[in-house]
């Protein structure tokens, strides 16, 4: 948690807000790998990119 802190206080003190948005697609695009990993659905999942 004290990272995450770290990293708001980082955004906030250096005006970098365009950060947040990047990394919030690449989590979430780790995610899918993640879990559609073996799965039924990853033929689905991959079509989209």
């Amino acid at each position: 948690m004290s990272t995450l802190r770290e990293f708001a206080a980082f955004l906030l003190v250096r005006k970098k807000f365009w950060l947040l948005p990047v990394l919030m697609v690449m989590g979430v695009v780790g995610g899918l790998m993640v879990l559609t990993q073996g799965s039924a659905i990853a033929p689905f999942i991959y079509t989209l990119f």
